[in-house]
């Protein structure tokens, strides 16, 4: 009899341990899921904080008219001109650097090397292969350009949407000559966080540009007039580069 109650003894602690361990369990598992909650909630309200900030920011790409504390430069190519307006209060490396070049005539007889219809075509290398080029202040003033080019700028008023000019870089702070202009007319809206993007930008995306670029370029002018020229630079004859990407234009 004895060793009966014993057992029965012991067959009820050991219940009441284990109910007490899948308590301690579903209480931790509770506690990690509510965490996990709050966290989502507050990036949530983070998320629209930062939107009603971006709302109230002024977008000078989305206006064709030029301010005074804008520059113009018109590009003319062999399929017509490209008119463009330079953010020189939003990004005054990249538009000093891209004006002295072309007042200089640093572009003149350059082409178009890397040509990318739906996406982008880029120029601004003297030698023309993609790999040339240099900043202003190479080789003259090292604490804008040390030898590898001069430092991003980013800034929150300005998108790679259609039309937007870009430095082109090897990396971030590598800017040197080259640029290139978002040529892309598919809608990007539908494809973007409604939360992280200014509703207006959102907007401008639905006549397409190139989102994924936001960030890790320079954009620091806006074509308003000649996209048309744009378009058909774009939509020219291209084949393999060095590279095995097909963006070389074919030479007639």
């Amino acid at each position: 009899m004895k060793k009966i109650k014993l057992e029965y003894v012991i067959g009820i602690v050991v219940a009441l341990i284990l109910v007490g361990s899948f308590a301690f369990i579903y209480q931790k598992q509770a506690n990690v899921y509510k965490n996990a909650v709050n966290e989502e909630n507050k990036v949530v309200s983070d998320k629209r904080a930062n939107k009603e900030k971006l709302d109230k920011l002024d977008f000078p790409q989305l206006s064709d008219e030029v301010k005074k504390d804008e520059s113009v430069v018109t590009l003319q190519t062999s399929e017509g001109d490209i008119k463009i307006k330079i953010f020189d209060k939003y990004t005054p490396l990249a538009a000093e650097n891209f004006v002295t070049h072309a007042k200089d005539g640093y572009y003149n007889g350059t082409i178009f090397h890397r040509v990318m219809q739906d996406f982008m075509i880029q120029g601004g290398d003297p030698e023309g292969t993609g790999r040339g080029g240099e900043s202003i202040w190479n080789g003259k003033d090292k604490k804008k350009d040390s030898g590898n080019g001069f430092k991003n700028e980013a800034n929150m008023a300005l998108y790679n949407i259609r039309g937007a000019v870009s430095m082109a870089n090897a990396g971030p702070d590598t800017n040197g000559s080259q640029f290139f202009i978002n040529q892309n007319k598919d809608d990007q809206g539908i494809k973007l966080d409604k939360n992280e993007y200014p509703t207006k930008i959102l907007e401008a995306y639905k006549k397409g540009g190139n989102p994924m670029l936001d960030g890790s370029y320079t954009v620091f002018g806006q074509v308003i007039e000649g996209m048309d020229v744009v378009d058909k630079i774009a939509a020219s004859k291209v084949e393999d580069g060095e590279s095995g990407e097909k963006s070389k234009p074919v030479k007639l």
